[in-house]
């Protein structure tokens, strides 16, 4: 990065829509969001309000129709693809609700992915040992040490998560997003999932941008807001009362 104590993210007057002939469909209108370095903030809101679309845009994995994006003191909407991509490999971290493991790669040669990305064979070759060695670090700090050589089929759903944490860790992103990392799991097995993710958020010291319908989980985050008419609320409307624990918001 450019000024590393800039930190933090920074979103000014997103807009963004989808056109079809005939038709435009604007999902966020004007979307503001900010925060420092190590915060974590959760976003809720009914299906089709523009969450998952929020965070592709944030993930520098789709470009705004209007607005700014700043990621540690860089503004990366126009910024060059290659700036873009090399920001998107080295600062940001993913976990998605389906995991999106390769099939054919076992669960350390999953992990390792992010590493080889954007890398020569000779300097691969050159750090092969430590970064074989981060990945077998991150999988055992996730409980998967005896998965190590584990093709995804031979994984439970929660396993396949936590190999897909490790995956989003293994560059040590400073902001990670997250669309639903739980909505797959089952009550308990989400119950230790939550717990580990968070507990990594902390020990890295993250920025955490999390889409879920679990209030259970948003409530544990340091801040929630509402995705509601294309903007952020900064807290839950009147019609949508806190809920407890475990339950789920529409």
């Amino acid at each position: 990065m450019d000024d590393p104590s800039a930190g933090g993210l920074k979103v000014r007057g997103l807009h963004h829509e989808y056109r079809s002939p005939g038709q435009t469909l604007q999902i966020l209108r004007g979307l503001d969001l900010e925060l420092r370095a190590g915060e974590s903030v959760a976003i809720v809101g009914r299906s089709g309000a523009g969450k998952s679309t929020l965070l592709h845009l944030i993930g520098l994995l789709d470009i705004p129709t209007q607005g700014s994006i700043e990621i540690e003191g860089v503004e990366v909407v126009h910024a060059s693809r290659s700036m873009r991509d090399r920001i998107r490999r080295d600062a940001i971290g993913f976990v998605f609700q389906f995991y999106h493991l390769l099939p054919e790669l076992t669960a350390l040669q999953n992990v390792l992915v992010p590493g080889m990305i954007g890398c020569s064979i000779l300097r691969w070759l050159a750090r092969r040992r430590a970064e074989i060695e981060r990945g077998r670090h991150l999988l055992e700090r996730v409980g998967l040490k005896d998965r190590v050589h584990h093709l995804p089929g031979r994984l439970s759903g929660g396993e396949r998560q936590r190999v897909a944490i490790a995956r989003a860790l293994f560059r040590s992103p400073r902001l990670l997003l997250c669309d639903e990392p739980t909505g797959n799991l089952d009550e308990h097995t989400s119950a230790d999932v939550e717990d580990l993710l968070l507990e990594l958020h902390r020990e890295h010291h993250s920025m955490m941008v999390l889409v879920t319908h679990n209030f259970r989980l948003a409530a544990r985050l340091d801040r929630v807001l509402r995705l509601e008419g294309g903007v952020l609320h900064p807290k839950l409307g009147p019609e949508q009362p806190l809920l407890a624990a475990g339950q789920f918001l529409p």
